[in-house]
């Protein structure tokens, strides 16, 4: 299975075990809340009822009565009990220093006042909250007039409601802490191996390039062919294995950067690159001839590779590749454009495209992009990005290096 498609099986599975997980949270609470909710309700009919016999009380007995306020008494729910007009007779479990405060009123000069008044507005504002949570009781007196029983929720079945969205938040900051150690884990163990492989192969490298480096010499004096082309054309590529050796070795070690000029070394990469690619795609380099910028060479140029196989890859048929050396005096920085008529990047594919294990090819492995990623913005700490694509027309992605001289080299 491709990486890339496992990594996102992964996170499929990951979110729908955070969805069951939060789905059955939500059902459980609702449920205990439903219950709570019954519970309340029917202990407030019950406090009126017994609100309607003490206001209806004549001749009672001690201990009916020494009941009735018991079950008055027990109600812990804010409550609020109006006539038809709204005014308000009785209230029980409100704030009391709203519900009953104290003002100071002078008289004269030698005495003060008090009075205790309430606060209108915190009653009007509970009686709009009852009326919203909940259907009033209402209790029809003797004369027939009719009062209302208003009451709202408990502080524990308003703690309970709000607890399911406490509880998804600290499973979705689990799960996020958990991807994120997960993917840093595996990440760091990947990189373990693949910089114990690269630098493996470079060791294995090392061997046969020296033998071809002296075969070539042999050839050269045997057959006074210093200046034959075929000759000439293998020990270039002899020397770009022993490049591309010193490459992998140079993986997980911190490189030196230098100042170079940007023009001449991509010149000198394309102008290898283009007689062993086909001759249908028309290379082109433009730009600032003079702009440096700091760079490893080697390493620089595995990424213009790595960028300009790809376009290679996307061009069917005849296609031109033009790399554009562009100067940013602003910020000190240099901007490379590599710029293909291919077949193009699909916009939502911008950001995936330099994801390890993502690939088009069907023999692909999907890391030539995700290594140019890494080299760009963690070895020379610049930048890379699709800048723009247009399927069949151009696709354009953006290096940005650093041009000014000062400067600290990452860490590996």
């Amino acid at each position: 299975m491709n990486p890339y498609e496992q990594k996102r099986r992964w996170k499929f599975l990951l979110l729908a075990f955070a969805f069951v997980i939060a789905s059955a949270s939500l059902w459980y609470t609702n449920y205990l809340v439903k219950n709570i909710a019954v519970s309340e309700r029917t202990r407030a009919e019950v406090w009126a009822m017994s609100f309607k016999k003490i206001i209806e009380i004549e001749d009672i007995n001690d201990e009916y009565l020494t009941v009735i306020f018991s079950i008055r008494d027990s109600l812990s729910m804010p409550t609020i009990v109006t006539n038809e007009q709204d005014s308000i007779i009785y209230w029980r479990s409100l704030d009391s220093t709203k519900t009953n405060f104290q003002v100071e009123e002078s008289g004269n000069e030698s005495a003060i006042f008090t009075r205790k008044i309430h606060d209108p507005r915190y009653f009007k504002t509970q009686l709009a909250e009852m009326k919203s949570q909940h259907i009033p009781i209402v209790i029809i007196k003797e004369d027939g007039q009719k009062w209302f029983v208003y009451y709202k929720d408990s502080q524990l079945l308003s703690q309970l409601r709000v607890f399911p969205y406490i509880q998804l938040m600290v499973i979705a900051i689990f799960l996020m802490v958990a991807y994120t150690v997960f993917s840093s884990s595996r990440r760091s163990e990947q990189n373990l191996v693949w910089v114990g492989l690269a630098k493996e192969t470079a060791h294995q490298l090392g061997t046969p390039i020296s033998s071809l480096m002296a075969w070539i010499e042999l050839l050269k004096s045997k057959f006074n062919a210093d200046e034959d082309p075929l000759i000439l054309e293998m020990e270039n590529d002899v020397q770009r294995l022993e490049m591309v050796a010193d490459r992998f070795s140079k993986i997980g070690s911190t490189p030196n950067l230098h100042s170079h000029p940007v023009f001449t070394v991509i010149s000198t990469y394309v102008d290898y690159f283009k007689v062993r690619t086909s001759k249908k795609i028309k290379f082109k380099v433009s730009g600032d001839q003079e702009v440096e910028a700091l760079m490893n060479i080697p390493l620089f140029e595995w990424v213009i590779e790595n960028l300009m196989k790809n376009s290679v890859n996307a061009i069917e048929g005849d296609g031109t590749i033009e790399i554009q050396v562009i100067e940013n005096l602003v910020k000190e920085q240099v901007f490379i454009d590599i710029i293909d008529s291919g077949k193009g990047i699909p916009r939502l594919k911008f950001e995936t495209i330099f994801q390890p294990g993502y690939t088009t090819r069907k023999r692909g492995w999907g890391l030539g992009l995700s290594l140019t990623k890494r080299i760009v913005e963690n070895y020379h700490r610049g930048q890379i990005y699709v800048k723009d694509s247009e399927p069949g027309i151009a696709t354009t992605i953006r290096i940005v290096l650093k041009s000014s001289t000062e400067y600290e080299p990452a860490d590996a």
